[in-house]
């Protein structure tokens, strides 16, 4: 070899090393994540639709939104010390406003999907839940099956863009499914007899036969089909995945979690 390639060689190794070092003793690089932006930002942005009692609802006459995934949101915040913005989103727009940038999370009853999961993590579930009917008291025998339900002339409601659709599509074939798109006045159209039944999460149920005198969630405690509820996360964050999972783990074992919950359920 050359002096001058041996030299050349040795001023490059040398320096090589050098610059090794100066990181070695500097620490390690890290990059930009949403953990570390969360914490520096001092903010938190939620997307809920505010419909879902009892995980989300926007109180209209305070203007706030309230419900065991609103209280959870706020718990986690104040774990990151930071403040919780909600930002209003609805079911058939929840995943095109997510993983658009808009929030950092969403949250509000979001049920678990394999759908949802190829275009975003989900954290630790927060919440095990299933279909089941709700219907007048006086209906409650007549419609205790998915075989008794989907008949002809009888007529389910559904609130478009979630889980309670896709589930009554995939299960009616000759009963009627009507599409009602206010989630919250949506179990009125039951009481008032202009439909036989809606078929949603099982504390759903429990939650509005309470509020609505009259009608009767049918076997809540054995749903037709089992599901979790969890918070929605950014695609690709393991970190800021992997701190929400220990809070969620940390709050279902020291009780937060279940004293949130009976907060909101009957």
């Amino acid at each position: 070899m050359k002096k001058t390639s041996l030299s050349l060689t040795l001023a490059l190794l040398l320096g090589g090393a050098a610059q090794f070092s100066q990181v070695h003793a500097e620490g390690p690089m890290t990059l930009p994540n949403r953990l570390d932006s969360v914490v520096a930002s001092k903010k938190l942005t939620a997307c809920t639709t505010g419909d879902y009692k009892p995980y989300t609802y926007l109180n209209p006459e305070s203007g706030a939104f309230e419900g065991i995934d609103i209280d959870l949101a706020k718990d986690l915040g104040k774990s990151l010390d930071a403040e919780v913005v909600f930002i209003k989103t609805s079911w058939p727009t929840l995943m095109k406003d997510y993983t658009s940038g808009m929030c950092d999370i969403a949250v509000g009853g979001i049920s678990v999907t394999l759908d949802r999961a190829r275009l975003a993590y989900y954290s630790a579930p927060t919440a095990r839940s299933g279909k089941t009917p709700i219907t007048r008291c006086e209906n409650v025998d007549k419609f205790q099956t998915l075989e008794q339900i989907d008949r002809p002339g009888v007529t389910a409601v559904v609130n478009p863009g979630g889980t309670n659709e896709r589930f009554a599509r995939a299960n009616l074939k000759q009963a009627r499914i009507e599409v009602y798109n206010d989630n919250v006045t949506i179990f009125d159209q039951i009481l008032e007899g202009k439909v036989d039944l809606m078929m949603t999460d099982a504390e759903e149920t429990l939650l509005q036969q309470k509020l609505r005198p009259g009608l009767c969630a049918v076997h809540p405690d054995k749903p037709f089909t089992f599901s979790e509820k969890a918070f929605l996360l950014p695609r690709g964050e393991e970190v800021f995945k992997h701190y929400v999972d220990q809070w969620v783990h940390l709050i279902s074992e020291n009780g937060s979690l279940e004293k949130i919950r009976k907060t909101w359920l009957p």
